[in-house]
């Protein structure tokens, strides 16, 4: 599951770092991974695990104090994850620095700044962009 929310003004670099410790500690138990952006605005998070624990998630994600506008973006069974030892990465994003680890093409931002708008994409597009920003770097990264 992928889903996009505005970040409150007052979920501050110390409730993200709450947001994170609370993910590694309760993720690894419920057999949840997955990866989360984050910029002054927006978060980002791809969720990987149960269909059940993921909604059950989702419903408390859309509840969180820290969020408004949640929306989910993708949702479907996957063959295998993606990230499957990360019980929750993270990484900070600047909306206009986009630093991706791969090299990524006009469209590709294009899609990905629809994603933080809230508007739809397939699983695939979305999983595909969340992971070069993961990836190792094979290439100088790309602004």
């Amino acid at each position: 599951m992928v889903y996009v929310s505005l970040r409150k003004s007052n979920c501050t670099t110390a409730e993200i770092e709450k947001i994170v410790a609370s993910c590694q500690k309760n993720n690894a138990p419920l057999d949840i991974t997955g990866v989360l952006l984050y910029s002054e605005t927006n978060f980002i998070q791809y969720l990987e695990g149960d269909a059940k624990t993921i909604l059950s998630l989702y419903d408390q994600i859309k509840t969180d104090p820290r969020h408004e506008q949640v929306r989910m973006i993708c949702y479907g069974p996957v063959s295998e994850r993606s990230f499957p030892s990360w019980h929750m990465a993270t990484k900070a994003i600047s909306h206009n620095e986009l630093a991706f680890r791969t090299d990524i093409t006009a469209q590709d931002k294009q899609t990905f700044k629809q994603l933080l708008t809230g508007q739809a994409q397939s699983d695939s597009r979305a999983l595909m962009l969340l992971k070069k920003f993961f990836e190792p770097a094979t290439q100088p990264v790309k602004a």
